[in-house]
């Protein structure tokens, strides 16, 4: 299996867009600082994530929420779309 996943700041004003066959250990080496692109930007939390049977695909779809401003913010709209109603 493998996952897509997107990392939030604190303030909400950051998001890293990654992809991983291992998310529990790949979380915990952002967490550790492992992660030169995320070292420096805690507090953050795993904000989503995708699940995906091939490898290919994770890649192409966190390729399109990196090159995508529209499908990053529909993605993003989605998501605070559902934390408000939840609550």
């Amino acid at each position: 299996m493998w996952y897509v996943y997107v990392l939030e700041s604190e303030d909400k004003k950051w998001h890293y867009y990654g992809y991983t066959s291992n998310l529990k250990l790949r979380f915990m080496e952002h967490l550790n600082g492992e992660v030169t692109a995320t070292r420096y930007h805690k507090p953050f939390k795993l904000r989503y994530y995708e699940a995906y049977d091939d490898e290919s695909l994770a890649r192409q779809r966190e390729a399109t929420l990196k090159r995508s401003r529209s499908a990053t913010k529909a993605m993003m709209q989605r998501l605070n779309n559902s934390a408000t109603k939840g609550a």
